[in-house]
């Protein structure tokens, strides 16, 4: 399940600035194994020796990582946690990855594609929907109206002409 990106090295001792999906953000670093895929799609299992959270990002520094070409190696890689090390999810709360390729409609029942990914924004996480064309709606609870995990819908509140 991906809870973040390694934005890049912070500083010259290994550290390395962090960008996380979780909420609160200081969520992520609960996990001490972090697997790590780059834009090739390779994995590597990194362990935490240091973080801290700085308000903004998260800064971090694993096991084996001293100097900042070592950091920069990592940069722009997914972390990525099991499934299993994830608490269950409360009532109307969902993991962004269970929601890849769900069918999305409005209110009027048009459908205006399938969500494809997930932005974070200043303001929150924006779904990217495709479809005839794409739509950024913003995943707040004043847009998504209905999930159905079962039938892989959502239901936004959003007109189809923007």
């Amino acid at each position: 399940m991906k809870l973040g990106r390694v934005l890049g090295p912070a500083g010259v001792r290994g550290w390395l600035k962090i960008q996380s999906y979780t909420d609160p953000p200081e969520n992520l670093l609960r996990h001490h194994s972090w697997l790590l895929r780059d834009a090739q799609g390779r994995h590597t299992v990194r362990t935490l020796a240091e973080s801290s959270a700085d308000g903004r990002w998260l800064r971090a520094r694993f096991e084996g990582v001293e100097d900042r070409n070592a950091a920069e190696l990592l940069g722009g890689a997914d972390i990525e946690v099991e499934r299993s090390a994830l608490p269950p999810t409360a009532a109307r709360e969902y993991y962004r990855d269970d929601l890849i390729g769900f069918r999305v409609a409005n209110g009027e029942g048009r459908e205006l594609g399938h969500v494809s990914h997930f932005i974070e924004a200043p303001a929150g996480p924006v779904m990217v929907v495709t479809g005839a064309r794409e739509l950024w709606i913003p995943a707040l609870p004043a847009h998504l109206k209905r999930v159905s995990l079962e039938r892989g819908e959502i239901e936004v509140d959003w007109p189809d002409e923007l």
